[in-house]
């Protein structure tokens, strides 16, 4: 299951999951500019990015959706460098998601694995065909 809000407003919520669900819960931090959003976007969850990551590591989060909404959805490239940053400092795996435009920004999160990038999510760039998926798996599996 995917908790996005819910970690913000009920962080209690997601440890309890946690718990129950070990391994099976997944927290989605979307962020602005640094700060995570909530309730679809629209509001601010009043918390960096970073920080909601490191407290649900502490409550046994173990992946991380992480969304630049600044870039999704707009073919701009991934936020590789925030992703990178959000899970070196906490310690999660992190799913980058959110402005992927081609292989080449597969190829730069691959390039970050070692920081805690373990995939990430490709919408638009395969809807419009700038990215094949068979190309994206091939590159995904480039050492």
């Amino acid at each position: 299951v995917i908790l996005g809000s819910a970690a913000v407003r009920e962080p209690q919520l997601v440890a309890e999951a946690c718990r129950e669900f070990p391994g099976q819960v997944v927290v989605g931090i979307d962020a602005k500019d640094g700060k995570a959003a909530i309730e679809g976007w629209g509001v601010s969850g009043g918390i960096d990015a970073v920080e909601l990551a490191l407290k649900m590591a502490a409550i046994g989060v173990e992946h991380i959706i992480f969304t630049d909404i600044s870039r999704d959805g707009k073919l701009s490239g991934v936020n590789v460098e925030a992703t990178a940053a959000l899970a070196k400092a906490s310690g999660v795996k992190v799913i980058a998601s959110g402005g992927v435009a081609s292989l080449e920004d597969i190829r730069r999160l691959q390039q970050r694995a070692s920081s805690g990038i373990e995939g990430c999510i490709i919408g638009k760039a395969i809807y419009t065909g700038a990215v094949d998926l068979r190309e994206a798996l091939r590159v995904a599996k480039e050492v």
